[in-house]
């Protein structure tokens, strides 16, 4: 009996029964919806919603991902390798375009 109360079908759908029975009894504790102006307003802690854009675009964004997208593979890079002179010459590389990167 365990094995069919159990299977993932029967769940399933216990869990659905569930979740409805939950829903309906919370819709009945609710009270009655009254829409208003003031429930579709943005609410913003009680102060008026901004007028002007704060970040104007996705630019700092991206800028921002690349340099954590090229330091983070290039520590893995050479997190894989070994030490030597090509190496270096990588580390060399990825601090020049870090670098290039941070002063834009």
């Amino acid at each position: 009996m365990s094995e069919v109360l159990f299977s993932p079908p029967i769940v399933f759908v216990t869990y659905v029964l569930f979740a409805i029975v939950l829903y309906g009894f919370g819709r009945s504790l609710a009270g009655p919806a009254s829409p208003s102006p003031m429930k579709s307003s943005t609410y913003a802690s009680g102060e008026a919603p901004p007028t002007k854009v704060a970040v104007p675009g996705y630019r700092p964004f991206f800028v921002m991902a690349l340099f954590f997208a090229i330091l983070h593979l290039g520590v893995l890079v050479l997190g894989s390798g070994q030490l030597s002179l090509m190496t270096g010459a990588y580390l060399g590389g990825l601090f020049i375009v870090l670098l290039v990167l941070i002063l834009g």
